[in-house]
C-alpha cells in the first residue's frame, strides 16, 4: 500500500508544476484519500479536488479503485461574495485483477494513465465531444 504523498502534476501550459497537497489518507477500504490544490480558489470550497479509494469484489479476485476529480470556476458577485457557478468533474473506476502478473499489470497501468493523458484524449475532454 503506498504512502500518501503531494501529487506535482503539469499545468496546461506543460511547463509549469502546481502541487495538489496531500489533505487526508485514506483509513482503508471504501475510505477516500484527498488532495487539493490549494493555490487555486480563494476559500477550501474553490480548490480544485482529487479522490482515491479502494476496495475488493466479494471474492476478493479483483481490487477496485474508485477516483474522483473536480475543479471548480468561481465568480464574483457585485457585493463582494464568490460563489462557483461551474463545475469541472472526472470519475473513473479501474478494475484490477489480483491474478495478473505484475508486469502485465503495470503495462497495462502504464498505458491506461498514459492514453488519459494523451493529447487527443485530453482535446476531447477539452471540447466535450469524442473524435470521428
Amino acid at each position: 500500500m503506498p504512502d500518501m504523498a503531494d501529487l506535482t502534476v503539469k499545468k496546461a501550459d506543460e511547463t509549469t508544476n502546481i502541487v495538489y497537497t496531500k489533505k487526508v489518507a485514506s483509513a482503508g477500504d471504501r475510505t477516500n484519500a484527498l488532495w487539493k490544490s490549494t493555490t487555486v480558489g480563494t476559500a477550501p470550497a474553490h480548490n480544485p479536488t482529487l479522490t482515491l479509494s479502494s476496495r475488493s469484489n466479494a471474492d476478493g479476485k479483483v481490487r477496485r479503485i474508485d477516483h474522483t476529480y473536480t475543479y471548480p470556476q468561481t465568480a464574483v458577485a457585485s457585493d463582494g461574495s464568490i460563489s462557483i457557478v461551474n463545475l469541472f468533474q472526472g470519475s473513473g473506476s479501474c478494475a484490477v485483477p489480483q491474478g495478473m502478473p505484475q508486469t502485465d499489470l503495470n503495462e497495462a497501468v502504464a498505458q491506461y494513465c498514459n492514453c488519459l493523458a494523451s493529447a487527443l484524449i485530453k482535446q476531447c475532454i477539452k471540447d466535450g465531444y469524442a473524435p470521428t
